[in-house]
C-alpha cells in the first residue's frame, strides 16, 4: 500500500501510537526552528513588499472571468 491514501493514513497511525500524539507538531516545531532567512515578508519593508507582489500576482490569474447567466 505504499503511495496510497491509505498506506498514508496506516503510516500516520504508526507514528502516533510509536512516538505519541504531538508527533507532527514536534516535527513541524523542529522546522520552524532551523529556518534562517526569515520568509519573504521579513525585514523592514517585508509586509508592504509581500502585498505589492501579491496584488501583481492576482491582477496576473489566468482564472476565466465568471460567466454571466
Amino acid at each position: 500500500m505504499a503511495g496510497t491514501v491509505t498506506g498514508g493514513r496506516a503510516a500516520a497511525k504508526k507514528n502516533v501510537n510509536r512516538y505519541g500524539k504531538d508527533f507532527y507538531a514536534r516535527i513541524g516545531a523542529m522546522g520552524g526552528r532551523k529556518g534562517k532567512t526569515g520568509g519573504f515578508a521579513a525585514g523592514a519593508e517585508g509586509r508592504e513588499r509581500a502585498r505589492r507582489y501579491g496584488a501583481i500576482g492576482g491582477k496576473k490569474s489566468r482564472r476565466l472571468p465568471p460567466k454571466s447567466k
